[in-house]
C-alpha cells in the first residue's frame, strides 16, 4: 500500500503541475509542449527531482497519447478537402522535403549516425507542428487569409508523407533485411492506399461501425478501434502511430466531428504526458553538448520552412506580405518530430544523442516559431513591404467555419 499511494501521489502531482503549465503557457500565448518537455527534463534521469513510482505508467500513457494525437490529426482531414489539399499541395510538398528533409539527413551523415538516424533527422526537421501551427492561425485570426490554404496544403503533404515514411524507419530500426523492410513498405503502401481509397469513397460505412449518439460509446468504440489498429500496425512493424492516423482518415462526417469533440480532453492530457514522457527518458545532462547543433540546425529550418513557404504562396498568387505570412508561420516542430526521435532513442542501433538533440531543436522551434510568425503585424515589417500590397494577401477568401478552411485542428486547444 505505501508504494500504491506513493504511485498516486506522483500521478497527481505531475498531473495538476501540466495543467498550471497548460494554463501559464495560454495565458501568454505560447504553445505548452516546450514547457511539458522541460517539465519532463526536471524529473527525468539526471534531472532535478527524477519520478521513482509513476514511470512505467507515464511511459504506457504516452503510448496512447501518441495514438490519440495522431487519430485526431486523421480526423481533420474530410475526404473532399484531402483531395483538394493533396492536389494543392504536391508542387509545394516536394520543395518543402528538398529545403528541410535533406538538411538533417546531412547533418546524421557528417555525424556519422548511421542510415537509421539519418532517415531519422531527415523527418525530425522535415515535419512541421499541425497543432501550433494551428493554433498560431486562431490566435492571430488569420484563417480566413488568403495564404493559409497554401499553408494548410503543406502540413496535408507532411502529414500524409508520415504514413510511408514511418513504416521505412520503423524497418530500418528494428533491424530488418532488406527483403524484410521492402515487405513491410509495401505493407504501409497498401494500408495507406486503401485507407485513402475508404476514406473517399466508403468513409460512411466505416464511420456506421462506431456512431453513438451516446458520447460514451462513441468515445470507447473510437478509442478502441484506434488502439486495435495501432496494436495490429505495430506488429506489422508499420508503427502504431500510422495505425492510429490511418483510422483518423477513415472515420469522416458526423463521427469525425462527435469524436473530435468528446475526446478533445483526453487526448489533450494524453498528449501532455506523451512530450512529459519524451522528456523524462531524454537525459538532461547530455543536452548542453547537443545545444550549438541544435541551434545550427534550427537556423537552417528557419530559412528552409520560411523560402518553403513564402515560394507556395508566390505560385499561389499571394502578394508579398501573405507570402512571408507562410514562411514564417511553418517554422515550429513538435509532435511529429519528437514522435520520430522517439522511435529512434529506443533503438539500439541509434546513437544515443538523437534524443537530446531532438529535444533541443524542438524547444528553439517551438519557442521561436510563434514569436517569429508574428513579425509580420508588426510597424517595423509593413514599413519594409512594398507599398501597395499589405493588404491583397489578407483578404478574407476561407470561412474560418467552414471545413474547407483547413485543419479542424486550428479549434483545438493549445496541447497539440
Amino acid at each position: 500500500m505505501p508504494h500504491y499511494g506513493a504511485l498516486l501521489v506522483e500521478i497527481g502531482a505531475v498531473l495538476l503541475g501540466l495543467g498550471l503549465l497548460g494554463r501559464l503557457s495560454g495565458r501568454y500565448g505560447i504553445s505548452p509542449i516546450p514547457l511539458y518537455l522541460l517539465a519532463g527534463l526536471a524529473f527525468g534521469e539526471g534531472g532535478v527531482l527524477p519520478l521513482s513510482a509513476s514511470h512505467e505508467f507515464f511511459s504506457i500513457l504516452a503510448e496512447i497519447g501518441v495514438a490519440l494525437l495522431l487519430l485526431t490529426l486523421g480526423l481533420e482531414y474530410a475526404p473532399d478537402q484531402l483531395t483538394r489539399n493533396l492536389r494543392m499541395g504536391v508542387r509545394p510538398g516536394v520543395l518543402d522535403a528538398l529545403l528541410n528533409a535533406v538538411p538533417g539527413a546531412i547533418l546524421g551523415l557528417l555525424l556519422g549516425w548511421g542510415p537509421a538516424a539519418t532517415l531519422a533527422l531527415a523527418g525530425i526537421t522535415w515535419d512541421c507542428s499541425s497543432g501550433v501551427i494551428a493554433k498560431i492561425l486562431r490566435d492571430l485570426r488569420r484563417l480566413g487569409n488568403r495564404e493559409t490554404p497554401t499553408i494548410l496544403s503543406i502540413l496535408v503533404i507532411e502529414d500524409l508523407a508520415m504514413a510511408f515514411y514511418l513504416p521505412i524507419l520503423t524497418a530500418l530500426l528494428a533491424r530488418q533485411s532488406l527483403l524484410g523492410g521492402a515487405i513491410s513498405l509495401v505493407i504501409a503502401v497498401g494500408a495507406v492506399t486503401a485507407v485513402l481509397v475508404i476514406a473517399t469513397r466508403y468513409g460512411r460505412f466505416v464511420s456506421a461501425l462506431v456512431l453513438a449518439r451516446d458520447p460514451e460509446a462513441l468515445v470507447l468504440g473510437v478509442l478502441g478501434l484506434t488502439l486495435l489498429v495501432a496494436g495490429f500496425a505495430q506488429d506489422l512493424h508499420i508503427s502504431a502511430a500510422v495505425g492510429a492516423f490511418l483510422v483518423g482518415i477513415a472515420l469522416s462526417g458526423q463521427v469525425a466531428q462527435h469524436a473530435e469533440r468528446a475526446m478533445a480532453p483526453l487526448r489533450d492530457m494524453s498528449a501532455a504526458v506523451f512530450f512529459l514522457s519524451f522528456g523524462l527518458s531524454t537525459r538532461a545532462g547530455l543536452i548542453p553538448p547537443m545545444l550549438l547543433v541544435a541551434s545550427a540546425l534550427a537556423v537552417v529550418s528557419f530559412m528552409g520552412k520560411v523560402v518553403t513557404g513564402y515560394t507556395a504562396a508566390k505560385w499561389a498568387g499571394i502578394a508579398v506580405p501573405g507570402r512571408w505570412r507562410a514562411g514564417l508561420t511553418l517554422v515550429p516542430h513538435g509532435e511529429f518530430s519528437i514522435v520520430i526521435a522517439g522511435l529512434a532513442a529506443a533503438s539500439p542501433v541509434v546513437d544515443k544523442r538523437i534524443g537530446p538533440l531532438a529535444t533541443a531543436y524542438v524547444l528553439i522551434t517551438a519557442i521561436a516559431g510563434p514569436l517569429l510568425a508574428r513579425l509580420p503585424d508588426t510597424k517595423w515589417f509593413h514599413a519594409r513591404m512594398p507599398k501597395g500590397g499589405a493588404g491583397t494577401s489578407a483578404s478574407t477568401v476561407v470561412n474560418p467555419t467552414d471545413s474547407s478552411a483547413g485543419h479542424s485542428s486550428a479549434e483545438r486547444g493549445p496541447g497539440e
